[in-house]
């Protein structure tokens, strides 16, 4: 199709733009709700091909909408830009290659507005790593208008129609009795209130819901070993399969800290922070990506059946809007994500051609879904069918 060719024209003729935002992006690499320099260089390269830019989005600093008009009232379709990095390696998880190349598509696609019935949108959204962007965003609203959402994460291997598991952090205070380690009676231990806790988790185990995972660390145990801490803390990473899972696992650890504060007379806080959902990637538009992607030397696998999977905000996304979160290679299997091996192969060369690929690919999607009213319909058929609704109570 002559305006399919067009729009992969247009992006091979900002190739180097995009490349060039890709390296500033990365050798500078900012953590979540601070990616001050990144957002600059994305925004005036939006700004230099006619976007009109709403920055500070969702009381967000470094949350942003551009979005450039069609020639009529269709969809809209959004897609989505991360650009935090990770705490000591940087861009271990390539999100300067994931917001270029949204940013490539979404130029690519206003090249030919005049032929969109419909309105082409860049989100970017902060602090993917931890800080849960993408849940403020859809808590705020900023999904509201949205029809569409699309993204491509680098990756091992090229997969398509990939979950996640729903997930959240929970930190656990103890408050106890000081004392010195002479006279033990005398203090309550916070410290031994935070070993039980780990102690017991691992006595439920068994009873946990399929799926269902706890990690943690201790994050204060202390200052001295000769006195008996009144303060110890920890933290913990929970995942499980479903949200309604998630509650579940929740709940058993905050029983847990209960009944440790009635066996050892500590007393205890504990702080959550958002959930992050499982995913439901729309098996309808990541065929299509399939299907665009395929012309440029890339096949799209399913996951197998025992991949283990990861979480991300994108999550929480697709509980409310069809949305897709693909995986394009990018560097060899056995290469670790969020590892500094990662990092290094973010901004390679083969990245970049990668993440030409990528652009094109989400842009030809994007305009498919413009282009075809029956696909759209598709689209929201498999969402409504296959996307469980989760109410207020469900997410505190």
């Amino acid at each position: 199709m002559i305006l399919k060719q067009q729009i992969c024209d247009e992006i091979e003729n900002i190739r180097k733009e995009l490349i060039d935002l890709s390296k500033k992006i990365h050798e500078k690499p900012e953590l979540a709700f601070h990616e001050y320099s990144a957002v600059k260089n994305i925004v005036l390269l939006l700004e230099k091909h006619g976007f009109n830019i709403q920055k500070g989005i969702a009381n967000l600093e470094t949350a942003f909408r551009a979005e450039y008009n069609g020639k009529g009232k269709g969809p809209t379709i959004a897609f989505l830009a991360e650009y935090d990095a990770l705490p000591e390696i940087g861009h271990g998880c390539g999100h300067n290659l994931i917001g270029t190349m949204s940013v490539g598509a979404a130029i690519g696609l206003s090249k030919i507005a005049d032929k969109i019935d419909g309105k082409i949108v860049v989100l970017g959204t902060p602090g993917e790593e931890g800080g849960g962007g993408k849940v403020i965003m859809v808590n705020e609203g900023v999904f509201d208008d949205i029809d569409y959402a699309m993204m491509i994460h680098p990756s091992t291997s090229n997969i398509i129609c990939r979950g996640g598991l729903a997930t959240r952090k929970l930190t656990i205070e103890y408050h106890g009795k000081s004392a010195h380690s002479s006279s033990p009676e005398d203090g309550i231990n916070a410290l031994q209130a935070v070993i039980n806790t780990f102690n017991f988790i691992d006595h439920i185990r068994a009873i946990l819901p399929l799926k269902a995972n706890i990690n943690g660390i201790i994050t204060n145990g202390g200052k001295v070993p000769n006195v008996i801490p009144d303060y110890a803390s920890c933290s913990f990473s929970v995942r499980a399969d479903t949200v309604s899972d998630l509650k579940v696992v929740v709940e058993h650890i905050e029983h847990i800290v209960r009944s440790i504060e009635k066996f050892m007379g500590v007393k205890a806080d504990i702080s959550k922070t958002l959930i992050y959902t499982e995913r439901y990637p729309n098996k309808i538009i990541a065929e299509k990506l399939k299907e665009n992607i395929a012309q440029f030397g890339e096949i799209m696998n399913y996951p197998k059946p025992n991949m283990k999977y990861g979480s991300s905000d994108i999550g929480n996304v697709s509980l409310i809007v069809p949305a897709i979160h693909s995986y394009l290679k990018i560097a060899e299997p056995g290469t670790i994500s969020h590892s500094i091996d990662f990092t290094k192969a973010a901004i390679t060369d083969k990245a970049h051609i990668q993440m030409i690929k990528g652009a094109k690919a989400l842009a030809l999607t994007g305009f498919d879904i413009f282009s075809d009213e029956k696909l759209r319909e598709d689209i929201y058929e498999e969402f409504h069918r296959a996307v469980p609704k989760y109410d207020e109570s469900d997410m505190k």
